[in-house]
Protein backbone atom coordinates (compact mmCIF):
# COMPACT_ATOMS: atom_id res chain seq x y z
CA UNK A 1 0.00 0.00 0.00
CA UNK A 2 0.66 3.36 -0.39
CA UNK A 3 0.55 5.36 2.75
CA UNK A 4 0.72 8.89 3.65
CA UNK A 5 1.28 10.29 6.82
CA UNK A 6 0.67 13.65 8.71
CA UNK A 7 2.56 14.54 11.54
CA UNK A 8 6.16 14.75 10.68
CA UNK A 9 8.34 13.12 13.37
CA UNK A 10 6.27 13.34 16.33
CA UNK A 11 5.70 11.21 19.13
CA UNK A 12 2.96 8.90 16.86
CA UNK A 13 4.13 9.31 13.52
CA UNK A 14 7.49 8.34 13.84
CA UNK A 15 6.47 4.58 14.88
CA UNK A 16 3.67 4.61 12.67
CA UNK A 17 6.01 5.26 9.71
CA UNK A 18 8.27 2.87 11.15
CA UNK A 19 5.72 0.19 11.98
CA UNK A 20 3.83 0.33 8.10
CA UNK A 21 7.37 0.55 6.64
CA UNK A 22 8.33 -3.07 8.41
CA UNK A 23 5.15 -4.37 7.09
CA UNK A 24 6.44 -3.55 3.36
CA UNK A 25 4.54 -0.49 2.59
CA UNK A 26 5.38 2.94 0.78
CA UNK A 27 5.24 5.81 3.16
CA UNK A 28 5.62 9.33 2.88
CA UNK A 29 5.83 11.39 5.46
CA UNK A 30 4.72 15.02 5.48
CA UNK A 31 6.53 17.66 7.78
CA UNK A 32 6.88 21.44 7.43
CA UNK A 33 10.66 21.61 8.63
CA UNK A 34 13.22 20.45 5.54
CA UNK A 35 15.57 19.70 7.78
CA UNK A 36 13.74 17.01 8.38
CA UNK A 37 14.14 15.33 4.86
CA UNK A 38 17.14 13.11 5.78
CA UNK A 39 16.04 11.61 8.71
CA UNK A 40 12.86 10.65 7.36
CA UNK A 41 14.79 8.86 4.45
CA UNK A 42 17.01 7.09 6.96
CA UNK A 43 14.37 4.65 7.95
CA UNK A 44 13.05 4.61 4.44
CA UNK A 45 10.39 6.70 4.15
CA UNK A 46 9.44 9.46 1.36
CA UNK A 47 9.47 13.04 2.64
CA UNK A 48 6.60 15.57 1.51
CA UNK A 49 7.72 19.10 3.00
CA UNK A 50 4.87 21.81 3.34
CA UNK A 51 2.61 23.34 5.06
CA UNK A 52 -0.39 21.81 6.45
CA UNK A 53 -2.13 25.56 5.70
CA UNK A 54 -1.51 25.00 1.87
CA UNK A 55 -4.31 22.83 0.40
CA UNK A 56 -2.51 22.37 -3.04
CA UNK A 57 0.44 21.00 -1.22
CA UNK A 58 -1.40 18.26 0.79
CA UNK A 59 -3.63 17.31 -2.36
CA UNK A 60 -0.38 16.50 -4.05
CA UNK A 61 1.18 14.53 -1.13
CA UNK A 62 -2.10 12.51 -0.81
CA UNK A 63 -2.32 11.79 -4.34
CA UNK A 64 -2.17 8.33 -5.49
CA UNK A 65 -2.39 7.46 -2.05
CA UNK A 66 -4.19 4.19 -0.52
CA UNK A 67 -4.67 5.40 3.12
CA UNK A 68 -3.68 8.82 4.79
CA UNK A 69 -2.86 9.26 8.30
CA UNK A 70 -4.37 12.85 10.02
CA UNK A 71 -3.84 14.38 13.04
CA UNK A 72 -3.52 18.14 13.86
CA UNK A 73 0.13 19.18 15.27
CA UNK A 74 -0.17 21.90 18.25
CA UNK A 75 0.68 25.41 17.21
CA UNK A 76 0.80 27.64 20.35
CA UNK A 77 1.06 30.69 18.39
CA UNK A 78 -2.87 30.02 17.07
CA UNK A 79 -5.40 33.19 18.42
CA UNK A 80 -8.37 31.34 18.78
CA UNK A 81 -7.21 27.36 19.03
CA UNK A 82 -10.55 25.92 18.65
CA UNK A 83 -10.38 27.58 15.43
CA UNK A 84 -6.87 26.50 14.12
CA UNK A 85 -7.97 23.29 15.02
CA UNK A 86 -10.86 23.17 12.54
CA UNK A 87 -9.25 25.16 9.69
CA UNK A 88 -6.76 22.07 9.49
CA UNK A 89 -9.47 19.59 9.54
CA UNK A 90 -11.43 21.29 6.53
CA UNK A 91 -7.57 21.60 4.78
CA UNK A 92 -7.78 17.71 4.57
CA UNK A 93 -11.34 16.82 4.13
CA UNK A 94 -10.70 19.34 0.83
CA UNK A 95 -7.65 17.57 -0.23
CA UNK A 96 -8.92 14.19 0.85
CA UNK A 97 -11.29 14.98 -1.80
CA UNK A 98 -9.43 16.17 -4.57
CA UNK A 99 -6.83 13.19 -4.07
CA UNK A 100 -10.04 11.01 -4.00
CA UNK A 101 -8.58 9.30 -1.26
CA UNK A 102 -10.65 6.07 -0.01
CA UNK A 103 -9.38 5.45 3.49
CA UNK A 104 -8.65 8.06 6.33
CA UNK A 105 -7.59 7.05 9.75
CA UNK A 106 -7.68 10.32 12.06
CA UNK A 107 -6.23 10.71 15.35
CA UNK A 108 -8.56 12.42 17.79
CA UNK A 109 -9.03 12.53 21.23
CA UNK A 110 -11.02 10.88 24.35
CA UNK A 111 -13.39 13.25 25.25
CA UNK A 112 -14.26 14.27 21.43
CA UNK A 113 -17.89 13.52 21.74
CA UNK A 114 -18.47 16.54 23.48
CA UNK A 115 -18.91 19.90 21.51
CA UNK A 116 -17.88 22.91 24.14
CA UNK A 117 -16.06 22.86 27.37
CA UNK A 118 -13.32 20.52 26.88
CA UNK A 119 -10.50 23.19 25.47
CA UNK A 120 -8.77 21.82 22.66
CA UNK A 121 -10.53 18.76 22.19
CA UNK A 122 -12.94 20.64 21.21
CA UNK A 123 -11.63 21.60 18.09
CA UNK A 124 -11.08 17.84 17.27
CA UNK A 125 -14.87 17.23 17.94
CA UNK A 126 -14.73 19.83 14.95
CA UNK A 127 -12.24 17.96 13.06
CA UNK A 128 -14.44 14.38 13.29
CA UNK A 129 -17.37 16.13 12.00
CA UNK A 130 -15.62 17.55 9.29
CA UNK A 131 -13.96 14.51 7.86
CA UNK A 132 -17.30 12.79 8.34
CA UNK A 133 -19.58 14.89 6.57
CA UNK A 134 -17.56 16.63 4.14
CA UNK A 135 -15.25 13.46 2.46
CA UNK A 136 -16.16 10.32 0.80
CA UNK A 137 -13.83 8.45 2.40
CA UNK A 138 -14.21 5.24 5.06
CA UNK A 139 -13.11 7.08 8.33
CA UNK A 140 -11.68 6.18 11.63
CA UNK A 141 -11.27 8.00 14.20
CA UNK A 142 -8.86 7.15 16.99
CA UNK A 143 -9.63 8.80 20.15
CA UNK A 144 -6.59 8.40 22.09
CA UNK A 145 -6.63 9.07 25.86
CA UNK A 146 -4.05 11.72 27.49
CA UNK A 147 -0.42 11.32 26.35
CA UNK A 148 2.00 9.40 29.04
CA UNK A 149 4.31 11.83 27.68
CA UNK A 150 2.47 14.93 28.52
CA UNK A 151 4.17 14.52 31.98
CA UNK A 152 7.81 15.46 30.57
CA UNK A 153 6.56 18.95 30.92
CA UNK A 154 6.00 18.68 34.71
CA UNK A 155 9.65 17.80 35.25
CA UNK A 156 10.49 21.57 35.70
CA UNK A 157 8.03 21.84 38.58
CA UNK A 158 9.04 18.72 40.36
CA UNK A 159 13.06 19.49 40.09
CA UNK A 160 12.15 23.39 41.13
CA UNK A 161 9.11 22.75 43.80
CA UNK A 162 10.01 19.17 44.82
CA UNK A 163 5.53 18.51 43.58
CA UNK A 164 3.26 17.58 40.54
CA UNK A 165 0.35 19.27 40.09
CA UNK A 166 -2.76 20.25 38.12
CA UNK A 167 -6.18 22.05 38.04
CA UNK A 168 -8.13 18.61 38.95
CA UNK A 169 -7.92 16.32 42.36
CA UNK A 170 -5.33 13.60 43.17
CA UNK A 171 -8.62 11.05 43.06
CA UNK A 172 -9.25 11.95 39.30
CA UNK A 173 -8.58 8.57 37.00
CA UNK A 174 -6.83 9.44 34.02
CA UNK A 175 -6.99 7.23 30.93
CA UNK A 176 -3.93 7.25 29.39
CA UNK A 177 -2.34 6.52 26.33
CA UNK A 178 1.14 5.72 24.86
CA UNK A 179 2.37 6.98 21.71
CA UNK A 180 3.31 3.24 20.77
CA UNK A 181 0.16 2.07 21.23
CA UNK A 182 -1.19 4.93 19.46
CA UNK A 183 0.91 4.33 16.46
CA UNK A 184 -0.02 0.74 16.88
CA UNK A 185 -3.28 0.83 16.34
CA UNK A 186 -3.26 3.51 13.23
CA UNK A 187 -0.93 1.24 11.60
CA UNK A 188 -3.83 -1.94 12.27
CA UNK A 189 -6.54 0.35 11.42
CA UNK A 190 -4.84 1.69 8.19
CA UNK A 191 -4.01 -1.94 6.79
CA UNK A 192 -7.37 -3.61 7.65
CA UNK A 193 -10.59 -3.19 4.88
CA UNK A 194 -13.13 -1.22 6.47
CA UNK A 195 -16.99 -0.31 4.72
CA UNK A 196 -17.93 2.26 7.42
CA UNK A 197 -17.13 5.05 9.24
CA UNK A 198 -16.05 4.10 13.47
CA UNK A 199 -14.78 5.52 16.52
CA UNK A 200 -11.74 3.48 18.31
CA UNK A 201 -10.44 4.07 21.86
CA UNK A 202 -6.95 3.92 22.05
CA UNK A 203 -6.08 3.98 25.91
CA UNK A 204 -2.83 2.34 27.63
CA UNK A 205 -3.82 2.37 31.31
CA UNK A 206 -6.66 4.43 33.94
CA UNK A 207 -4.96 5.25 36.93
CA UNK A 208 -5.28 8.36 39.53
CA UNK A 209 -3.01 11.21 39.57
CA UNK A 210 -2.35 9.97 43.46
CA UNK A 211 -0.91 6.97 41.63
CA UNK A 212 0.99 8.65 39.32
CA UNK A 213 2.55 10.60 41.63
CA UNK A 214 3.86 7.50 43.38
CA UNK A 215 5.18 5.48 39.92
CA UNK A 216 6.96 8.44 38.41
CA UNK A 217 8.03 9.83 42.00
CA UNK A 218 9.28 6.01 43.00
CA UNK A 219 11.17 6.12 39.53
CA UNK A 220 13.14 8.94 39.79
CA UNK A 221 13.92 8.58 43.86
CA UNK A 222 11.42 10.73 45.08
CA UNK A 223 9.24 8.57 46.99
CA UNK A 224 7.54 11.13 48.78
CA UNK A 225 6.55 12.83 45.51
CA UNK A 226 3.06 14.45 45.93
CA UNK A 227 0.12 15.00 43.79
CA UNK A 228 -1.05 18.84 44.49
CA UNK A 229 -4.71 20.36 43.48
CA UNK A 230 -4.25 23.86 41.74
CA UNK A 231 -7.25 26.32 42.26
CA UNK A 232 -8.01 27.02 37.83
CA UNK A 233 -6.61 30.28 38.68
CA UNK A 234 -2.93 29.44 39.81
CA UNK A 235 -2.96 26.55 37.40
CA UNK A 236 -3.42 29.48 34.46
CA UNK A 237 -0.99 31.48 36.00
CA UNK A 238 1.66 28.63 35.94
CA UNK A 239 1.05 28.29 32.79
CA UNK A 240 1.64 31.67 31.56
CA UNK A 241 4.62 32.34 33.83
CA UNK A 242 6.17 28.54 32.50
CA UNK A 243 5.78 30.73 28.80
CA UNK A 244 2.06 28.99 27.62
CA UNK A 245 0.44 31.92 25.52
CA UNK A 246 -2.40 32.79 27.72
CA UNK A 247 -4.84 31.11 24.52
CA UNK A 248 -3.35 28.18 25.39
CA UNK A 249 -3.40 27.95 28.83
CA UNK A 250 -7.17 29.13 29.31
CA UNK A 251 -7.47 25.74 26.36
CA UNK A 252 -5.90 23.54 28.79
CA UNK A 253 -7.20 24.45 32.18
CA UNK A 254 -11.06 23.99 30.66
CA UNK A 255 -9.33 20.35 29.57
CA UNK A 256 -8.74 19.63 33.08
CA UNK A 257 -11.78 20.76 34.50
CA UNK A 258 -13.24 18.18 32.34
CA UNK A 259 -11.39 15.73 33.46
CA UNK A 260 -11.80 16.55 37.06
CA UNK A 261 -15.65 16.42 36.50
CA UNK A 262 -15.66 13.09 34.97
CA UNK A 263 -17.30 14.43 31.70
CA UNK A 264 -14.40 13.32 29.92
CA UNK A 265 -14.18 10.42 30.32
CA UNK A 266 -17.98 9.04 29.97
CA UNK A 267 -18.46 7.58 26.19
CA UNK A 268 -15.17 6.07 26.89
CA UNK A 269 -16.25 4.32 29.87
CA UNK A 270 -19.32 3.33 28.19
CA UNK A 271 -17.65 1.49 24.68
CA UNK A 272 -15.92 -1.17 24.23
CA UNK A 273 -12.49 -0.38 23.53
CA UNK A 274 -8.81 -2.74 22.91
CA UNK A 275 -6.21 -1.89 25.65
CA UNK A 276 -2.66 -0.54 24.82
CA UNK A 277 -0.13 -2.36 26.24
CA UNK A 278 2.39 0.20 27.92
CA UNK A 279 1.46 1.01 31.22
CA UNK A 280 2.09 3.31 34.06
CA UNK A 281 4.83 1.32 35.23
CA UNK A 282 7.07 1.03 32.56
CA UNK A 283 6.54 4.43 31.15
CA UNK A 284 7.71 5.64 34.91
CA UNK A 285 11.13 4.29 33.48
CA UNK A 286 11.05 6.38 30.26
CA UNK A 287 9.99 9.55 32.61
CA UNK A 288 13.67 8.71 34.76
CA UNK A 289 15.36 8.75 32.01
CA UNK A 290 14.02 12.14 30.99
CA UNK A 291 14.20 13.76 34.01
CA UNK A 292 18.06 12.54 34.90
CA UNK A 293 18.77 13.78 31.34
CA UNK A 294 17.22 17.19 31.92
CA UNK A 295 19.02 20.16 33.37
Amino acid sequence: MKITLTGSLGNTSTPLAKILIAAGHDITVISSNKNKSEQIRAFGAIPAIGSIHDVSFLTKAFAGADAVYTMVPPDFSAPDYRKYISTIGENYATAINAARVKKVVNLSSIGAHLEAGTGPIKGLHDVEKILDSQTSATITHLRAGFFFVNFFADIPMIKQMNIIGGNYAESTKLRLVHPTDIAEAAAEELQKESTQNKIRYVVSDSQTATTIAKELGAAINKPDLKWIKFSDEDAFNGMTTAGLPTEIARNYVEMFQAADSGKLWEDFDTTESIPGHRKLKEFAQEFATRYNHSN
